[in-house]
């Protein structure tokens, strides 16, 4: 197994090692990366009515910046699995006919080509989930508990699950290989084994040897606060986190952040708290605009209720009169949670297929199939590719 700390190469140059310092600006000047002064204090403001007009405020303003520094070089989003997800959880207990008690979702990875701040030419892949890790969290190993005891619950399963690629595989669809990838990042660890991911030297349950890294020397790009709540779980999180995920991994395998950092012209991780303490959202800049990532909601519903075809979603939005419904399986701050899809929807741009939506790509979304009828999405994506990936090596 690799323990190399220091940056991966490239095609132009060798990057520095990693700093041992602990002051974050050195840590991200370390990778070509840097904070992002628009947001600096606004998740603190009080009362809570001015917080959200500061964050919407400071998105609308980083926005133009943003833009004008330029685009990705490329981005393609390839299927992994497609996964079963509770409505209730959903949308916020908004839906308001009887349907299926489980719908189904399906994970994407996105791979996202750039060049850093420092002119480097850099590979980051978002969402990279491995579905035997997922299966590990309690909320999934329960719910495959129950299924098995209940008749004819493989029929249930087949019914809602889907395997498309391994992200492994994903490297081989777009023509890299392990070696390509710089970084990693995931917008929240629910259900996520890093020791999948990053490799570990402990023996994982179940397997005879050390698990290797998935992507050689690839970092994990991770929110401090999302780190530090995988280190020491609440009771009302542990459902969703895998507990063990940790065990064996070397630390130095990765980044941590405290707040929304810019990785390069056309690409940021902006600092969404709320669904968890340390979520995080992909924004990115492309031919047709931006584009934003995240799991604060399972379908362009979510961010936009007033037009969605989903019985109650937008009855829920007329009624309490919110712009958004949550995707609720936690909460751990729902007003959070809320400012941060406002902030989402301040830095998308619509869609070059119908203006009258987003271009806010779920990363895990909800399916359109018919059998879930009628908790389908009004409108849906389905992915995202620009450019051309190219191998960096």
């Amino acid at each position: 197994m690799t323990t190399e700390t220091t940056e991966p190469t490239t095609s132009q140059d060798t990057a520095p090692a990693a700093p041992t310092t602990t002051d974050p600006d050195a840590a991200l000047a370390a990778i070509g990366a840097r904070s992002i002064p628009e947001f600096a204090g606004v998740h603190e403001v009080w009362p809570r009515g001015e917080r959200l007009r500061a964050v919407r405020e400071a998105a609308a303003a980083y926005k133009v910046r943003f833009k004008e520094q330029g685009q990705v070089t490329a981005v393609r989003s390839v299927d992994i699995a497609a996964a079963p997800y509770p409505v209730k959880y959903a949308f916020h207990d908004a839906v308001a006919v009887p349907t299926l008690p489980l719908i189904s979702m399906v994970n994407r990875m996105i791979v996202v080509q750039y060049d850093d701040f420092d002119a480097r030419p850099r590979t980051l892949v978002f969402e990279p989930t491995v579905p035997d890790g997922s299966a590990r969290a309690p909320f999934y190993s329960n719910l495959q508990r129950l299924v098995e005891k209940v008749p004819g619950g493989g029929l249930l399963e087949r019914f809602a699950v889907r395997y498309y690629n391994e992200p492994s595989d994903v490297l081989d669809v777009v023509g890299l290989r392990p070696e390509d990838v710089d970084f990693c990042t995931f917008d929240h660890l629910h259900v996520q084994d890093p020791r999948m991911i990053l490799g570990s030297s402990a023996v994982i349950e179940g397997e005879s040897a050390p698990r290797p890294p998935l992507f050689g020397d690839a970092r994990m790009l991770v929110h401090r606060r999302e780190l530090a709540t995988l280190e020491s779980m609440h009771p009302m999180q542990w459902a969703w986190y895998v507990e063990e995920g940790l065990d064996g991994v070397d630390p130095d395998r990765f980044v941590t952040f405290d707040t929304d950092i810019e990785l390069g012209p056309g690409i940021a991780l902006l600092w969404t708290p709320g669904h968890t303490d340390g979520n995080h959202s992909l924004v990115i800049n492309t031919p047709d605009g931006v584009w934003v990532s995240s799991e604060n909601g399972v379908a362009l519903d979510n961010w936009q209720p007033e037009l969605s075809r989903i019985p109650g979603v937008r009855r829920y939005h007329e009624a309490l009169g919110r712009e958004i419904v949550p995707n609720a399986n936690t909460l751990e701050d729902s007003l959070d949670q809320y400012d941060s899809m406002v902030k989402e929807k301040t830095l998308a741009d619509r869609s070059t297929r119908d203006p009258r939506w987003l271009q806010i790509l779920p990363s895990t979304e909800l399916v359109d199939w018919k059998r879930f009828w009628p908790v389908v999405p009004t409108f849906r994506h389905g992915g995202i590719s620009y450019g051309t990936i190219r191998p960096q090596r």
